[in-house]
């Protein structure tokens, strides 16, 4: 009985004193050993590892994609407006060693990584306007967000992969008096752009108006020319027909006045016996 007693015991220290010397690294974490609270090594390979017992300590890290989710913090624009800002990163642990010096443990790392972008989402909004922030480039201002914070976390042994607002809202009680202000200052610009459309629209009547009356004043001109040549062209057809034979006329043009004035109905009371009537009915030219 007795050996078996030893027997257990034995196993018992040995595994205890195998606990206190080997160590297992998963493959999802990074390692710092230290001794006496000096750092010796950083293991980053997964395995079956050793220590010297009671001397070495072992500082275990995640070596994996990180979350943080900041608390909503007050934001002031560059135009005096209060926003409630949340925003969130994702970083990871590149530098064990450096991590453990300076902030140790994940919420230290946490805490501090808010205060950076804190300090970085501010000043970056504190350049613009609640509307540029609102309606202008998110992107934009998140990348740059991204690269500040990726230069100050990099002292920690923190590399930075992206950081996002989830939300920017007003507080409650100035969404009413902004929202008031933005519709009217909408307003006031869509009222001067009808302005703009209503003065470009009456020049482009005027230049219409003038373009017509050129036109009109140009065909009107080149018809009383042609009106004036053809009237010529007629006066020298008649000239020329009286010069060849005058008697005939004067014969074509009584007939010509005959038909103009001679319509159908018409009642003329004048003697046959006058000029006009010289060859109708009996009277005779005198």
């Amino acid at each position: 009985m007795k050996p078996i007693i030893i027997l257990v015991v034995v196993v018992v220290l040995a595994a205890m004193a195998a606990e206190s010397v080997f160590f297992v690294v998963d493959e999802r974490q990074q390692v710092v050993v230290t001794r006496l609270g000096e750092p010796m090594r950083t293991i980053k390979t997964p395995g079956l590892k050793y220590k010297v017992p009671f001397i070495e300590q072992v500082h275990v890290f995640p070596d994996r994609l990180l979350y943080s989710d900041a608390d909503p913090a007050p934001i002031y624009t560059m135009d005096k407006k209060n926003l409630i800002v949340d925003n969130f990163a994702r970083w990871r642990i590149v530098d064990p060693l450096k991590f453990l010096k300076s902030v140790q443990t994940i919420l230290g790392a946490q805490s501090r990584l808010d205060d950076m972008i804190y300090a970085a989402v501010r000043e970056e909004l504190g350049k613009r306007t609640l509307t540029e922030i609102v309606s202008g480039n998110r992107q934009e201002i998140m990348d740059r967000v991204t690269q500040r914070s990726i230069q100050d976390a990099g002292e920690l042994g923190i590399e930075v992969v992206d950081v996002r607002i989830k939300r920017a809202d007003l507080p409650e009680e100035n969404k009413k008096n902004v929202y008031d202000r933005m519709r009217a200052e909408r307003a006031r610009q869509a009222k001067e752009y009808r302005a703009e459309g209503e003065e470009a629209a009456l020049k482009i009547r005027a230049e219409t108006d003038l373009a017509v009356t050129r036109l009109t004043s140009g065909a009107f001109q080149k018809a009383q020319l042609t009106r004036g040549e053809g009237d010529a062209e007629a006066l020298r057809i008649y000239a020329d027909a009286f010069q060849r034979d005058p008697k005939f006329y004067e014969f074509q043009r009584t007939l010509e006045a005959y038909e103009k004035t001679l319509g159908e109905g018409t009642v003329i009371v004048l003697p046959l016996s006058t000029e006009f009537f010289q060859y109708l009915g009996t009277g005779k030219k005198k």
